[in-house]
């Protein structure tokens, strides 16, 4: 079978990434994912107000960074965003281009989360950091200007994941109605056969072997194998769930992880748009400032996020 090409919009992802350094550290890890994110980056537009601070939780109180329009009205919709990293690498700042790219984009205030990471804190450290935050904006968003009923959830790779399994537990659980969910390039647990876990498990960005060797850190025992807010995929009952994109690119070995949810949900009666980048790989929003493709994809998930958070 000949596989799909590489989009030529994809090549200053490549020309970012530095020489692979085997058996670097974590902290080496950390360093060159934020080298290459910072390569990739813009600085946020002057419309913008842009703030960190932190929002008290059960256990820790969670670093954010807030992203408002200098004109947004005193009750405004939100979006809280999940980074991606493999659950070991990104935070404020390595995201940052892709959080007020979302502000700038729907209008919508944006609230960064700089959930914990591993291998320091293995599940549920990441989700309950982020599960705390939405908890917070429940009771306290108009705070900030929040309006607690127009809250939407966005992440991208393991933000995905984190997404996904808050909308889950925000449906059990009740604190707050979420409007929309985007899940972005992200797993929501692996599926048996995947073919593009095979076709494209090296020379992608994302590798296979290290999407594995991300998971074996998050899950060191088996403890949360059953837990859907851990394995979405795996969850009994995906129903009455907001509205989803699931958006995946074309050459990610993961791709198939966001195809069988997708398909999951809408066979569930949840309401779900799919979405293929084509011919791109993990990662294609941040090539969005050099291709109009790429753009054209990211303004795609703005549109949807926006059509729910203010209507059509």
């Amino acid at each position: 079978m000949t596989l799909p090409s590489l989009h030529p919009d994809m090549k200053v992802l490549i020309d970012a990434r530095g020489p692979k350094i085997l058996g670097a550290s974590v902290a080496e890890q950390r360093r060159q994912w934020n080298e290459y994110a910072a390569k990739l980056a813009r600085p946020h537009p002057p419309e913008l107000n842009v703030w960190d601070m932190k929002i008290p939780t059960r256990e820790r109180e969670v670093p954010v960074r807030v992203y408002r329009h200098r004109e947004a009205a005193a009750s405004w919709p939100a979006i809280i965003y999940m980074h991606g990293g493999g659950f070991m690498l990104g935070d404020l700042d390595s995201s940052d281009s892709i959080a007020w790219g979302y502000t700038y984009e729907t209008g919508a205030t944006v609230i960064s989360v700089d959930y914990r990471l591993t291998p320091e804190h293995v599940w549920p450290a990441a989700f309950d950091d982020c599960y705390g935050v939405l908890l917070w904006l429940a009771e306290n968003g108009r705070e900030l200007g929040i309006d607690p009923s127009r809250v939407a959830l966005a992440g991208d790779s393991a933000g995905g994941r984190l997404t996904a399994g808050l909308s889950l537990k925000a449906r059990d659980e009740g604190p707050v109605r979420i409007a929309a969910q985007a899940i972005i390039y992200g797993s929501a647990g692996a599926v048996p056969n995947a073919r593009s876990f095979t076709d494209f498990a090296e020379g992608y960005g994302l590798t296979a072997e290290r999407y594995k060797g991300f998971y074996a850190a998050l899950f060191p025992d088996d403890r949360y194998d059953q837990d859907p807010y851990a394995w979405p995929i795996r969850a009994e009952d995906v129903s009455n769930l907001p509205p989803a994109l699931v958006h995946t690119a074309e050459l990610d070995p993961v791709r198939d992880h966001g195809r069988a949810y997708a398909a999951k949900l809408a066979l569930a009666g949840s309401p779900v748009t799919y979405r293929d980048a084509k011919g791109m790989m993990h990662g294609f929003m941040r090539a969005r400032f050099t291709g109009s493709a790429a753009k054209a994809e990211f303004d795609f998930i703005c549109a949807f996020l926006k059509s729910y958070l203010f209507g059509s």
